[in-house]
């Protein structure tokens, strides 16, 4: 399940009901458990659902409002003054109803930047910690590239010399936005942890993908989630490291 798709099976989560119980949604809500970006994304959409609901029940009907409705229908006749007043009712009534329209509408519509580099990060340490499976396992790292080529994935990414001696174990093709994303696995070359198949990813994207990528080959270091991350830019692409070692092992690959 992708990101993406989480969100759109999110969008009809009601907490407190039973539809946690659904395949889908239990494993959109797990996804989102590993997901920061994700979580704050579910979070907010409960606000603004909340809020919905507290309006709702905040709305309250203008006083004999249905009697007034029926005595309407059953004299057509009524003075005048009877049914401008109706139409007041009625006024009031939509504009009320506009104004929830209107607040719906703001709060699902809002802008949000979701090609940044955190959220990147996010998505990118979602794969490397969730379960997954290589979709070429070798040592060589020209079978790696020709594979990469073939998936139109990113394949001409330089390597550190220390990234170079890093232990190769295989690679994966991720998805992001509307391109590709090559995700190479490696080894720090010290124990994985039980369950894990290695503890050190670089994913290389094309770099305009990413709205705010750094701008220069310098590497920018970072925490997400439980990887250590540095993010650096060369040559039209985006890399970032990643692993569940310390910063200092990280920086031992520059």
């Amino acid at each position: 399940m992708t990101h993406d798709e989480a969100k759109i099976i999110l969008l009809r989560y009601r907490p407190g009901t039973t539809d946690r119980e659904e395949p889908e949604l239990r494993e959109a809500l797990a996804l989102a458990q590993v997901d920061e970006e994700l979580s704050r994304w579910l979070a907010d959409n409960g606000t603004s659902q909340q809020l919905l609901r507290t309006t709702f029940k905040q709305i309250q009907p203008p006083e004999g409002l249905l009697q007034q409705i029926i005595s309407e229908h059953a004299a057509s006749q009524r003075a005048s003054a009877n049914r401008r007043r109706f139409a007041q009712i009625s006024l009031v009534a939509a504009l009320v109803l506009l104004g929830i329209i209107g607040s719906t509408f703001w709060l699902g519509s809002r802008p949000q930047a979701d090609n940044t580099l955190a959220i990147f990060e996010q998505q990118m340490a979602g794969f490397a910690l969730r379960g997954y499976t290589m979709d070429l396992q070798t040592n060589d790292a020209e079978q790696i590239r020709a594979f990469l080529r073939q998936q139109k994935a990113p394949a001409d990414y330089a390597l550190s010399r220390p990234l170079q001696k890093a232990t190769l174990l295989g690679c994966a093709v991720e998805g992001w936005q509307s391109g590709k994303v090559s995700m190479i696995c490696l080894g720090t070359g010290t124990p994985v942890a039980a369950g894990g198949k290695n503890d050190l990813w670089l994913f290389v994207v094309d770099q305009k993908s990413v709205a705010d990528a750094p701008k220069d080959s310098q590497p920018h270091f970072d925490r997400v989630n439980r990887l250590a991350t540095a993010a650096w830019s060369e040559q039209g692409k985006l890399y970032l490291l990643a692993t569940t070692a310390d910063e200092g092992t990280l920086r031992n690959f520059f």
